[in-house]
């Protein structure tokens, strides 16, 4: 077991990866730029060095910075959290290069799957049906616009790398086809330093759904269920659940199936997720993020598995605890995001508690919640049952969670916990659009 870890990230999900550590009684070190010096991770860790000022160009994006900060303390592996530099494989290079471990998989197969056009050809090559669309990148708008007659409108023109709706462009006619290619190309440039991008087929309002995986990179692979992740705004994730309303037992061990064989076949190693878009009964790989994701507690509620924990000893000593044939479901749970719509300080907090409940989350009352970095401030995640008692709960904690000192969207999450359309569990991608105005209004 390794004695001492660097945690490259910022906020709650340091805080998360330093409990899971302290479990396992590994030392954790933090990272922090001058903006989070009294954030809570800081805090909680056993050490703490500072990485630079509050922009992330010039602090938690410094791979050298963060290396040799791993180094000077004596750590032998560095955790990179979500975003930031979670799916560099860069990053993941330099790290193996001074001979620490990187809680993630191989540089390698960061780069085939970070690049969405190989991973597509990957995962066609595993048997898992994917959205029709171009064969391999496109930057002439002439051969664009060829493509897309096969096509059909409406398309979708997607970054070949990052993710989070950057560089991505819907296009409804052969008017707006030359210029959103133009305008996503550019808009990728920028966010990843890769101005590739891709055409598929436009799904109007499928369901977003992706599967928990853990490896150990000797070929036993494990799927916690899936996760619906339907409720976004601008492709920004709001609201997640497992199971998912919309699939039942077959589509779910075709998913599986498929998911197995490919991150077998990749020797993949640590936490991932692969995602789909569900259309009716049909399923079509979408991406796989290389990484933990955000909304990983709900698979821990519905599993009894620590996913943080697992993905460590996946990494770090290639072996899981739990036994991959063996991982069960049960009940139902729901993730709430909690963002702040303004930075300050947070002037008072409360937080629910009761059977089911939990708040991941770096606040804490006289904090400040500073201007450069994402705007979740936390995750209110509840688990019950059923899905009926899953709502009440989350309805009920939501109603008790309280903010205060800085605006956040709580009242929000409220009103679409409490809505019909997402009561009855039939709802895809484009359901935050239908409501939106009702929403914001809340």
């Amino acid at each position: 077991m390794i004695k001492r870890l660097l945690i490259a990230n910022r906020g709650e999900i340091a805080v998360r990866i330093i409990r899971a550590c302290r479990e396992l009684g590994i030392e954790t070190v933090a990272v922090y730029s001058t903006a989070d010096q009294n954030n809570l991770h800081v805090r909680f860790a056993d050490q703490a060095v500072c990485i630079g000022p509050p922009p992330s160009s010039e602090s938690y994006l410094l791979k050298n910075n963060l290396i040799m900060a791993a180094v000077n303390t004596g750590c032998e592996a560095i955790h990179p959290g979500v975003g930031f530099l979670s799916e560099n494989a860069a990053f993941a290079r330099a790290v193996r290069e001074k001979g620490l471990i990187f809680i993630g998989p191989d540089p390698d197969v960061i780069d085939l799957l970070g690049d969405k056009v190989q991973a597509r050809d990957t995962a066609k090559k595993f048997g898992l049906p994917i959205t029709p669309g171009t064969e391999g990148a496109v930057s002439d708008p002439g051969l664009a616009a060829k493509a897309v007659e096969h096509l059909g409108y409406p398309v979708i023109i997607k970054a070949a790398s990052g993710g989070g709706g950057k560089g991505m462009r819907i296009v409804r006619s052969k008017e707006e086809l030359a210029e959103n290619l133009s305008i996503a190309s550019r808009e990728a440039e920028s966010n990843f330093a890769d101005g590739t991008v891709f055409i598929e087929k436009y799904l109007e309002n499928p369901r977003h759904v992706e599967l928990q995986i853990l490896a150990d990179g000797r070929g036993n692979v494990a799927v916690l269920g899936e996760r619906d992740c339907s409720v976004q705004k601008n492709h920004q994730k709001l609201i997640e659940e497992s199971p998912s309303p919309g699939v039942d037992s077959g589509m779910r061990k075709r998913m599986a199936e498929g998911a197995v064989r490919m991150f077998r076949e990749l020797k993949y190693q640590g936490a991932g997720t692969i995602e789909f878009l569900v259309e009716e009964n049909n399923f079509y790989f979408m991406e796989v993020n290389a990484r933990v994701q955000v909304e990983h507690p709900v698979s821990e509620y519905i599993t009894g598995v620590d996913i943080i924990r697992e993905q460590i000893l996946a990494c770090t000593e290639s072996r899981m605890e739990i036994d991959p044939g063996q991982v069960d479901l049960d009940g139902w749970s729901i993730e709430c995001r909690i963002n702040a719509l303004s930075p300050g300080l947070v002037t008072s907090l409360y937080v629910p508690g009761g059977p089911g409940v939990r708040f991941d989350s770096f606040l804490y009352q006289g904090c400040m919640v500073p201007p450069h970095y994402d705007s979740m401030v936390g995750k209110l995640i509840v688990h019950a049952p059923t899905r009926e008692r899953a709502l009440a709960r989350m309805e009920r904690a939501l109603y008790e969670l309280s903010v205060e000192g800085i605006k956040t969207n709580i009242s929000r999450q409220r009103w679409i916990i409490r809505h019909p359309k997402f009561r009855s569990g039939n709802f895809g991608t484009g359901y935050y659009e239908e409501i939106r105005e009702e929403v914001e209004r809340a």
